[in-house]
């Protein structure tokens, strides 16, 4: 069994900062990509940023030059820091991860429940 807890998400005034984490646990050989997407209400899920495990980033349109996405490969930790932030980053943002589970060769996509960010005028 594999787990990505989430956690940093709330309500935030335009222009603030919120720092999302998602640590990943349970039977887990390797951790590939992690990274972030997001889905506000009525469109599709998007990318915001993703992670390799060598540290090799790639940003969405919408994570481009505010998001900062780190990861800890040790601690099986992925984070999102969102500066300057804009009423249109209002969504569920969803931690994702390539993993490798023990007694497994092929990488299966997981994904958190979801946290709510809220950014208001």
């Amino acid at each position: 069994q594999v787990q990505l807890v989430e956690s940093g998400g709330g309500l935030v005034q335009a222009g603030g900062s919120l720092r999302l984490s998602c640590a990943a646990s349970g039977s887990i050989f390797r951790i590939d990509n992690m990274g972030w997407y997001r889905q506000a209400p009525g469109k599709s899920r998007e990318l915001v940023a993703v992670i390799s495990r060598g540290g090799i980033t790639n940003y969405g349109d919408s994570g481009k030059g505010r998001f900062t996405i780190a990861r800890d490969n040790a601690k099986n930790t992925v984070w999102l820091q969102m500066n300057s932030l804009k009423i249109e980053d209002t969504a569920v943002y969803y931690c994702y991860a390539l993993i490798v589970r023990l007694g497994s060769r092929v990488p299966s996509d997981y994904w958190g429940q979801g946290t709510q960010v809220t950014v208001s005028s």
